[in-house]
């Protein structure tokens, strides 16, 4: 059948400096475009049926790079709102709250634009986008891409192998990387994870 493509969009000057980076629209780095573009071959490869990408421009901005063309967007697929955390490093919020972690203690609301958002929400979220994709990934299907950002793609990603939303707190994915869900005897698996793209 068909796999489920998660690419993570390459890398902008906020995930260089590990500060959470949300809502913000925030352009490409050079080494950023320079990921995408090495995606490149490895999406050539495939059968590509659909593309769809977050609708932040970092996102759309790596799949025109990565050569994947006639991409729709979703906006189920934006990152996280991490609401009065956005823009702030986790070592920055552990100063104010020891032993914070975004997974179990999630965020606080934040001002205008970035009102903040529940875990469970962003799960509703790619459940949704799950259920609108199911019908295209059939047994002889060709691969859906899905081009977005860290947070949103490994809660997906759990909620595909039918775990809690917060079991993405395993599952570390680096900029400009791709991975890949599939079945196995009708099982939802993991078949790839956070492959960096080519040097």
């Amino acid at each position: 059948m068909g796999e489920l493509v998660l690419v993570r969009h390459g890398q902008t000057e906020w995930s260089r400096a590990r500060r959470h980076t949300g809502r913000t629209d925030l352009p490409l780095t050079g080494e950023g475009e320079r990921q995408a573009a090495a995606l490149r071959p490895s999406l050539a490869a495939r059968s590509v049926g659909r593309v769809v990408t977050s609708p932040l421009r970092r996102a759309v901005r790596t799949a025109e790079l990565a050569g994947l063309t006639g991409a729709g967007t979703d906006p189920d697929l934006a990152e996280w709102d991490y609401g009065g955390y956005e823009g702030i490093t986790t070592a920055d919020i552990r100063r104010e709250r020891p032993g914070w972690d975004l997974w179990r203690d999630g965020v606080v609301p934040g001002g205008p634009g970035h009102p903040g958002e529940s875990l469970e929400s962003v799960g509703a979220r790619a459940a949704r986008v799950l259920d609108r994709l199911a019908p295209l990934l059939g047994e002889e299907g060709p691969d859906v891409v899905l081009v977005a950002h860290s947070h949103v793609l490994r809660v997906l990603a759990v909620r595909w192998l039918g775990l809690p939303p917060s079991a993405g707190a395993l599952f570390t994915l680096a900029t400009g990387s791709l991975s890949t869900l599939g079945r196995e005897h009708g099982r939802p698996v993991l078949t790839s994870w956070n492959v960096p793209p080519a040097p």
